[in-house]
Formats: structure tokens, C-alpha cells, sequence
């Protein structure tokens, strides 16, 4: 009797647990698929409605394209290149300063613009507004780029700026020279056509942004914060126009990067007694390092998917895939676990996921037969925008598990704060309008950029900066940045031009229109 009870009782826990569990599925069910029609139904009303800007860009383009295309490959032509803080080629970006001024004659003659050097190569402008109550913006590019051979397999020499199949390949061209010559092509346009902004603006060109920007960046913070600036938001290089790269979205998507990840450079090393070969100890100093490195690699930072911006960024683009991704993206609440899962697969993608490790460098030994008595390796570390440098650093202690391996901090700082994107974000809407007037097959959203720029230092002059160019990247561009065969087409050039001639016009709003209004207010 009470054997059969007991089972009774078993059965009825069963039935209640089985029926509570497909209670809670349905609820989840229902939810998520309000959750994908509501996204889809409101994924075109982030964007405030505008009136056409009256827009005489291509006009222009189409009349100078020969001129402003010379100018920027001369630009190329100069190898403005950085190498450590310490090397950098000084005395081409004392050429590249007497190009600009002759490029450009408008932007340095104006009485409307005020410009000054900065730490010697850095370049500074601020272009009053004739409403001194709105506050400013700025616009950032740097000039130096990273060394480049021909001998690693360029189709043409990484300073030619050589033309091939309609696309310029140089040095420079996607990082960052596209955008210093554009801004300021764009501003020489609007100077001959009589423009002055209602909302004033700022330009800086730093000249060491491939090194940390601690002279270029950095000294022209401290020149803003002397004069008490602050500012609406900050454009910098970062995210771009991605078409055909994200897997199963229907057109090309414009990321604009909200946030960045943060960085540290780790030194580990060992240290043991010297000795000969023939003589070997059970562990050399080599030994105990690399198995520390191994334990490294074999176990990567904790998954963080879903817990940064990149939430945001699938559930906007969401309405841009089809079932059942389109469901999926909409609900990262219930689902970023098992994305997480499969992007972590993939390096380019994994790199969203989680704080990335990588032994960049392993040193020892200087003679076959001599034990050395030290190993050194250095681990670079992106940090994802929901960790502390802190929290990565002990994770690293942790992991290496081993007292003989000493841990030094090279260099490193956090995650940058995350910049505003809803519809009351005045730079985040006046960028997404700007993109889609010009790219109206575009899908817009936030995005986060798994690399640096400088505009980290900027972060106490304003609350939002923004890190986007509508640099066109199709399937392999990516691996062109920092690497062979770096190019951008003439087209995406002159593209580059009319969106900062539009984007410094749309900035002369006096706020934002509310997001079902059929007029902007001057």
C-alpha cells in the first residue's frame, strides 16, 4: 500500500514538474515571438523623420573627381609610418603637413577656421558656429599607418597609390588616410560654397594613433580641456559598411561602434639556473613557460556573449535575417548562450564573444647547447566591454596556476564606456540619418570595435563617441586592415567626401525632430 502510494505520488510530482516545464517553454515561446514581430515592426522607426537635405555634394565631386583623387593618392604616397612611440618617420609627416596646406588652400586661409600644430605633428581645427549655444562636435582621423613591405605579397607597392581595377591600394587607404583627407576635402568644399555652420565643429588629426596616440591624441585633449571645451560627441575611425560579411543578413549593414574593447599586454616570464645541455634538468625554464602558455590557450577567457553591445547590435539587425535566425537574433535574452556557442568557432567572430587571448611574442636561449636561465612570452589581451582589466588579470594568475611564471603589466586599460544609440541620441541619429540619405539600402546599428583607436583619450570631453566610416568592407576586406593589399575603391572615396559634406550639415540641428515628425527644427 504504501509502496503503491509512494509511487502515486512519484508520478503526480512528474506530471506537474513535465506540465510546469511545458507551461514555462510555451511562455518562453510566446514571448519570444511577441518580442520578433514587436522588433520588426519598429526596426525603421529608430530613426527620427527628416526632411532631404538639399545636398550639392555630387556636384562638386563630379566636377574636382580627378583633382580630389590625385590629392588623396599623394597623401598615400607619403609613408607617414609609425613603428614604436619612439620611431616614427618625422620627416614625412613633414611632408604630409605641406600637402595638406597645399591641397587644401580654402581650409588654411579661412577666417572662419582657426588651426594650430600640436605636439609638432598633430593637427588641430575649430570652425565656429554662428549659434554659440549648441554644443560642439568633433571629427578625428590620424595620419600615421602602420609599416608595410612589398616583399609580403602586395599587388603594388604599399605606397604607390597605384589604380587597379578602380580600386587605389595603398598604405592608408581604409586606415586611416581615407577619412583625414575626406573631412577635410568635405570642409574645402563647403568653405568655396560660402558655408558657415550654426553648430561650431572640431578636426584632429593625430600623428601617432597606430602607437597609443600619447602624443598626437593626448596633447590635444589637454589643449581642449585648458580651454574648458566639451563635446556633443566624437567621430572616429572604427566599424564600417559591412556587405555580404555577416552570414545570412539580407544586404549590407552600417555598424556604427559604440564602445570599444579594452586592451592589456601581459609579460610572463621564468627564471631558472643556467646550465649545460648535456645536463638537463626535469623542467627548463622553456618547459615551464610554454606549458603555462598551453594552459592559456587551452582555456580561453570565460564566453561574455550577449552581456555587451553586441545584444543591441543583433537585435536591430534582427528583422534583416530569415527564420529561424530572424527569431533567434530577436531574443538574445533566452538565446545569445547558444550563439555564443557557434561564433565562438571562428577567430573573426569569436573575438565578439569574449575577452581574446594571444601569445604575441616568446623569447629565449642564445646557444644550442646552453640551458637558459630565462623564457619570456608576451600575451596581448581585447577585453570585452563586460570585464575589468582587474577581473582579466587575475583570470590570467589563475589560469597559469604556477608560481615560478611571473606576471608583469606591460600596458592596459579598460573597456571604454558604452556611447548612447537610442532615438534621443543626437550623434548616433544624425549619423544614422547621414548613412542611410546616402545608402538607403543600408541596415544601421550599434556595433562594438574589437580593436583600439584613440579616441579612448577623449572620453572626459564628452559622454558619446562614435567610431564608424562608411568604408565599404566586403568578405575579405577585413583581413586587408594592418595587412597586404590594404584598398578602397574610387567610388568609396568619393563616397567618404559627400558623407562628411552631409554629416557637418546635419550637425547645424538644433535637436532632434520627435521620431514621427514630418520636419526637422533649424
Amino acid at each position: 500500500m504504501t509502496d503503491h502510494y509512494s509511487k502515486f505520488r512519484v508520478v503526480k510530482f512528474v506530471k506537474i514538474v513535465s506540465f510546469s516545464l511545458s507551461f514555462v517553454l510555451l511562455v518562453l515561446f510566446v514571448i519570444a515571438t511577441v518580442r520578433t514581430l514587436t522588433l520588426d515592426v519598429n526596426a525603421d522607426l529608430q530613426l527620427a523623420h527628416w526632411e532631404k537635405t538639399n545636398n550639392i555634394a555630387s556636384d562638386l565631386i563630379s566636377e574636382h573627381r580627378e583633382e580630389l583623387l590625385d590629392n588623396f593618392k599623394e597623401a598615400v604616397r607619403i609613408p607617414t609610418v609609425s613603428t614604436t612611440e619612439t620611431q616614427l618617420n618625422t620627416s614625412a609627416l613633414r611632408e604630409f603637413d605641406h600637402l595638406l596646406r597645399r591641397v587644401f588652400p580654402t581650409v588654411f586661409s579661412s577666417k572662419l577656421v582657426h588651426h594650430e600644430i600640436v605636439a609638432n605633428y598633430s593637427h588641430l581645427f575649430w570652425v565656429p558656429g554662428s549659434n554659440p549655444a549648441l554644443m560642439p562636435y568633433m571629427l578625428l582621423a590620424h595620419i600615421d599607418v602602420v609599416p608595410a613591405f612589398e616583399s609580403d605579397g602586395w599587388e603594388a607597392p604599399p605606397f604607390s597609390a597605384k589604380e587597379i581595377d578602380g580600386f587605389i591600394y595603398g598604405r592608408g587607404t581604409i586606415d586611416n588616410k581615407q577619412a583625414v583627407m575626406a573631412i577635410l576635402q568635405a570642409l574645402e568644399y563647403l568653405l568655396m560654397k560660402g558655408y558657415a555652420p550654426r553648430r561650431g565643429f572640431y578636426i584632429g588629426l593625430g600623428h601617432d594613433e597606430e602607437v597609443y596616440g600619447y602624443q598626437g591624441a593626448m596633447n590635444i585633449v589637454r589643449v581642449l580641456k585648458k580651454r574648458g571645451v566639451q563635446l556633443a560627441f566624437v567621430l572616429d575611425e572604427g566599424l564600417a559598411v559591412l556587405d555580404g560579411v555577416i552570414s545570412g543578413l539580407r544586404g549590407p549593414a552600417a555598424l556604427i561602434g559604440i564602445s570599444e574593447k579594452g586592451q592589456a599586454t601581459v609579460k610572463l616570464s621564468v627564471f631558472t639556473v643556467p646550465g649545460h645541455s648535456s645536463m638537463p634538468p626535469r623542467e627548463s625554464s622553456i618547459g615551464i613557460l610554454a606549458a603555462a602558455i598551453r594552459r592559456l590557450e587551452e582555456n580561453p577567457m570565460p564566453r561574455m556573449f550577449g552581456l555587451g553591445p553586441e545584444r543591441d547590435t543583433f537585435e536591430q539587425l534582427a528583422h534583416k535575417f530569415d527564420f529561424p535566425l530572424k527569431f533567434i537574433m530577436s531574443n538574445m535574452w533566452l538565446f545569445s548562450p547558444i550563439i555564443g556557442r557557434f561564433m565562438e568557432r571562428r577567430p573573426d567572430t569569436n573575438a565578439f564573444v569574449r575577452t581574446t587571448t594571444a601569445v604575441t611574442m616568446f623569447n629565449s636561449g642564445v646557444k644550442v647547447n646552453v640551458l637558459p636561465s630565462q623564457a619570456e612570452a608576451y600575451v596581448n589581451l581585447r577585453i570585452h566591454s563586460s570585464q575589468s582589466l582587474q577581473e582579466i588579470l587575475e583570470l590570467i594568475q589563475w589560469t597559469v596556476g604556477d608560481a615560478r611564471v611571473k606576471m608583469k603589466l606591460v600596458h592596459g586599460f579598460d573597456p571604454v564606456r558604452v556611447s548612447s544609440s537610442d532615438e534621443t541620441s543626437f550623434g548616433f541619429q544624425i549619423l544614422k540619418k547621414t548613412v542611410m540619405d546616402m545608402f538607403p539600402q543600408v541596415t544601421v546599428a550599434p556595433g562594438i570595435c574589437i580593436g583600439n583607436t584613440d579616441s579612448r583619450h577623449y572620453t572626459e570631453l564628452t559622454k558619446d563617441i562614435y567610431r564608424f566610416s562608411p568604408t565599404w568592407f566586403k568578405p575579405g576586406d577585413a583581413q586587408r586592415f594592418h595587412g597586404i593589399n590594404e584598398r578602397i575603391s574610387k567610388k568609396n572615396y568619393e563616397e567618404l567626401v559627400m558623407f562628411f559634406f552631409n554629416l557637418i550639415q546635419n550637425c547645424d540641428i538644433r535637436k532632434l525632430p520627435p521620431p514621427h515628425s514630418t520636419s526637422h527644427e533649424l
